[in-house]
């Protein structure tokens, strides 16, 4: 397993620590699920281009790269969907919040289901798709909504109106993300559309 191979794969590893760090109640421990989340996200930047730099772009990485992309995002945005404290980050604009994000987080994860199963079928008649550049513009975006999002955590119990505030912004990227996903999935559902008819 080479080097690009290796960090995709740490990144698998480091979701579980995410989770436990968003959940786990003590002070900051929003910030560290963040810091955790962006170490994560860092390496989807570094393994491709190091992959890339250096002709190390394999099968393996053009198939675990896509996933563990999707997992790490689909755990933060479940997490913090279902977080049961009152500064769940989708409630701070009440209930609505919550509602839309449910239906966002849907979209989401439909999304995924329905490009990962395009890769299983390419790949039964011996084919990998790489994600393209709408998914990569799409992971970036929704990468910098959860950050945004988890920077406001702790700031909703230190300073309420701040907290608030950024959260605000956070869940206007999530909007955006949600759209730039549908955008991406349709793009590439028809950019590989000769998969369905083989």
């Amino acid at each position: 397993m080479n080097l690009p191979n290796k960090l995709t794969l740490g990144r698998l590893i480091l979701i579980p620590f995410f989770a436990l760090a968003f959940y786990l109640d003590f002070p900051g421990h929003y910030l560290v699920a963040l810091t955790i989340f962006g170490i994560a996200a860092f390496t989807d930047f570094l393994d491709g281009h190091i992959a890339r730099k250096y002709n190390l772009v394999t099968d393996l990485g053009k198939f675990l790269d896509p996933i563990a992309d999707k997992v790490l995002v689909l755990v933060a945005f479940t997490v913090m969907l279902a977080d049961p404290k009152t500064t769940n980050l989708f409630l701070q604009i009440g209930s609505w919040g919550i509602i839309l994000g449910g239906i966002g987080v849907s979209v989401i994860v439909a999304r995924e289901m329905a490009v990962s199963s395009l890769r299983m079928i390419a790949a039964k008649n011996g084919k990998v798709l790489a994600a393209d550049k709408s998914g990569k513009i799409k992971t970036f975006f929704t990468d910098i909504t959860i950050v945004v999002m988890l920077f406001a955590g702790d700031f909703i119990v230190w300073l309420p109106k701040f907290g608030k505030a950024v959260d605000i912004v956070g869940l206007v990227f999530f909007g955006i993300s949600v759209l730039l996903t549908v955008i991406s999935g349709v793009s590439y559902l028809v950019k590989n559309k000769e998969v369905f008819a083989e």
